[in-house]
């Protein structure tokens, strides 16, 4: 899939670079035909568009390069940012996994579960039979104490929406996530 032009900051510097090279010329072309007009003592409305065009152009340059800059620097924020809740979850899902002390495997399906895959994929991911995983399943549900696949997805957020309140009260995740 192609990725669009907003996540191209390539393009957008290159766009960019492009227009510079368009006002040096105008603006050399400006300051020729200025030169021009001061020894002949005729200043025209010709060159007093093109000036305004010129800096026109300089300002819409200057405005381009600091919303790229900003768009920039958002954007690795909001990676920082993902980044962070993305190991929180898994913690979180970590501490569940080994407080219903879930084996190797079941941890394994638990995971494929979680990321959303049927038990035909999970059991050909694995290796292993359909009724396997259907097992590892159940004994999964029996120790998170709920009884189907939306159940433990449920239970999971309401444990990382625990676990996220409890870091705002205590001033640690306002700490961590700020900049």
């Amino acid at each position: 899939m192609k990725r669009p032009y907003s996540e191209q900051p390539a393009i957008v510097l290159g766009l960019i670079a492009v227009q510079i090279l368009c006002a040096a010329v105008f603006l050399w072309d400006v300051t020729e035909d200025g030169i021009a007009a001061m020894v002949s003592g005729l200043l025209d409305m010709h060159l007093n568009v093109e000036a305004a065009a010129v800096i026109a152009l300089i300002a819409g340059i200057v405005f381009e390069a600091r919303v790229l800059m900003r768009l920039l620097q958002r954007k690795a924020h909001l990676e920082r940012q993902v980044s962070l809740a993305a190991r929180a979850f898994h913690d979180v899902i970590e501490e569940r996994f080994t407080a219903w002390a879930l084996t190797t495997a079941e941890r394994d399906v638990a995971h494929f579960t979680v990321k959303g895959l049927s038990i035909t994929d999970i059991a050909g991911l694995r290796g292993s039979a359909e009724g396997t995983v259907k097992s590892q399943l159940n004994a999964i549900y029996r120790k998170a104490g709920v009884g189907n696949r939306g159940e433990l997805l449920s239970l999971l957020i309401e444990e990382i929406m625990d676990h996220d309140s409890a870091m705002d009260d205590a001033g640690q995740a306002v700490a961590e996530t700020s900049g």
